[in-house]
């Protein structure tokens, strides 16, 4: 194969095209990509595909302890799991703190990412300042809300001195505030965090978008929901799924170090029945069984936000 050039006097010179890699060397080429791959999928396969295909394998076996034999289950736990009145009360106190912790956190930590996004005065130390729950260790995280929230902390301290004593409750021992004490915490924890995200991919945004609304007349609060939220929305779905994620998944923590599932089973959620039926109970196949339920409904939530979030262009 020639290419046809021009020379700088107008004549057409052909030069010979630059020859293609021989058959061989782009396989050894493939080849070699490949076994550079194999690392990684062999740390896949053992780190993740082994511990999903675990949880299925424990969750239809009678393993009442680590050094307890094992028999056959089938799916005798799943009829001890959906009978469990327990587990009844944590799927509704997920769906509870999933309902209002989410919608909440990713609502609120868009507007202050659009906030810090237009360099308002001292933005710079604002997005210091969002970013530190995100550097505090969890149980510091759970020393402070107990602290507050105790039957003699800063709390009722403040109800107290403001002539609203009658307000006074003992926050984390109360059925009816327990869990929504939980919820606080994984907003304020994730909002911060979240609004840093928020802010660094609104400022990737050009600013023609923005000049553009303001002559059309267009003010910040329609600015922001009408003409940025469209450009970044398969990134609000991206943090929404991170943020579910974290919240089913990550609950177990706050409430074993604030409540312990407590008062009763008020605030235990899903993923503190795993670890309450794991090592505590040491009922392993109802606790895999439970988790089998927490991944199927991670599952299915996931493939919710992603068609909610998802670009309709």
């Amino acid at each position: 194969m020639t290419l046809i050039s021009s020379a700088p006097g107008g004549a057409s010179v052909r030069r010979p095209a630059p020859p293609s890699p021989p058959p061989a060397a782009s396989s050894r080429r493939k080849q070699g990509g490949v076994v550079l791959a194999v690392p990684a999928l062999i740390w896949y396969l053992v780190f993740m595909v082994g511990p999903l295909i675990a949880i299925f394998v424990i969750g239809a076996l009678h393993w009442p302890g680590m050094l307890q034999p094992v028999s056959f289950a089938g799916l005798g736990n799943v009829r001890t799991v959906l009978d469990d009145p327990v587990f009844s009360e944590s799927v509704g106190n997920t769906a509870t703190q999933l309902v209002v912790a989410l919608p909440v956190m990713i609502v609120g930590a868009y507007m202050l990412g659009y906030y810090v996004a237009q360099k308002p005065p001292g933005h710079r130390a604002l997005r210091y300042l969002l970013f530190v729950p995100g550097l505090i260790s969890t149980p510091a995280k759970a020393m402070v809300f107990y602290a507050v929230l105790s039957p003699d902390g800063l709390l009722n301290g403040a109800l107290d001195k403001a002539g609203l004593g009658s307000l006074t409750d003992a926050w984390l021992a109360s059925p009816s505030t327990a869990l929504f004490c939980l919820i606080v915490l994984d907003v304020w924890s994730g909002i911060g965090f979240t609004a840093v995200l928020f802010a660094a991919r609104l400022g990737s945004v050009p600013d023609e978008i923005g000049e553009a609304a303001q002559l059309d007349g267009a003010g910040h609060w329609r600015a922001m929901w009408r003409i940025h939220f469209p450009v970044i929305r398969d990134f609000v779905g991206v943090v929404t799924m991170l943020q579910f994620l974290w919240t089913l998944f990550g609950s177990a923590q706050n409430v074993l170090l604030l409540t312990q599932g407590g008062p009763g089973s008020s605030s235990t959620t899903l993923s503190f029945l795993v670890y309450q039926k794991a090592f505590i109970a040491a009922d392993l196949g109802y606790s895999q069984t439970v988790g089998v339920v927490l991944f199927l409904v991670g599952l299915a939530g996931l493939l919710t936000i992603r068609r909610v979030f998802r670009q309709n262009y």
